[in-house]
């Protein structure tokens, strides 16, 4: 039985956590469905954006109580195995090809948070919250600890990692870990535009973009990077799609890559 729904429709897919009784919480089986979806979804060239979203009014609770009674059982190797896949999971997410938008429609918990920091664009319910939880297990944020300190800044994740207090959807816009924040009616509208911008873009352009970002975030600003970049963009205006993009804006018409919406 899967714990994922997915459509695919005029170049957007959509992965939803599909299971609502439990507020979405992960397991094995969800972290396995996520890493196979994101990855199979990033290698097909009829997507050209994700959107993460959840069923129910929970967006994710963070990892599911019986998957965790389990774990309270395992040996340190298979907890080494264990922690293991759910980082392979948010990297995959993380470096998916495709633009990935997280349609956060309510609560975000523990690795739930780690979800919507791996997407690329994250726009909020005004009633959602946000909570990284671990401590009070005795746990810590670990795996998705570098994805959430990359989004919110080291600060405030120093604030909300060891208090684990609850934040609201404002104070996860004005922290950087969400790009927006809607009324709930209008949550699936602001996503859609959203999606409509990435559709209008070209799609290897956004993949080299997203490769592009990693290398500036992660290395100095040294000859080496300046090369990278120097390369990146030569590569980009040789390529088909770039020079199409070019003659496209000179000549005043649309691109033929761009999706009509």
């Amino acid at each position: 039985m899967s714990h994922l729904t997915l459509t695919v429709a005029a170049g957007c897919a959509t992965v939803t956590l599909a299971r609502p009784q439990l507020r979405n919480a992960f397991n094995d089986e969800v972290i396995a469905e996520l890493t196979e979806a994101f990855r199979t979804l990033g290698a097909r060239d009829d997507v050209r954006a994700i959107v993460l979203a959840a069923e129910g009014p929970a967006f994710c609770a963070g990892a599911d109580l019986n998957w965790m009674r389990r774990m309270a059982d395992y040996s340190r190797d298979e907890n080494l195995a264990d922690a293991g896949r759910l980082a392979a999971m948010l990297r995959t997410i993380d470096e998916c090809p495709k633009p990935t938008v997280a349609r956060v429609q309510g609560d975000a918990f523990a690795g739930g948070v780690g979800l919507v920091a791996a997407c690329d664009i994250a726009i909020a319910a005004e009633t959602a919250g946000f909570c990284l939880s671990e401590v009070r297990l005795g746990l810590i944020p670990a795996t998705i600890g570098p994805y959430v300190v990359r989004a919110m800044g080291a600060r405030a994740a120093r604030r909300y990692m060891l208090t684990a207090e609850r934040f609201d959807a404002a104070e996860a816009h004005r922290l950087g870990l969400v790009h927006e924040v809607v009324p709930a009616a209008q949550l699936d509208e602001r996503v859609q535009a959203i999606v409509a911008a990435l559709l209008g873009n070209g799609p290897r352009a956004l993949a080299a973009c997203k490769r592009l970002l990693h290398d500036v975030a992660e290395s100095p600003l040294d000859d080496a990077l300046q090369a990278r970049t120097v390369q990146a963009i030569a590569d980009i205006r040789a390529s088909a799609e770039g020079r199409e993009g070019v003659q496209a804006f000179l000549h005043k018409r649309t691109p033929a890559w761009r999706v009509a919406g």
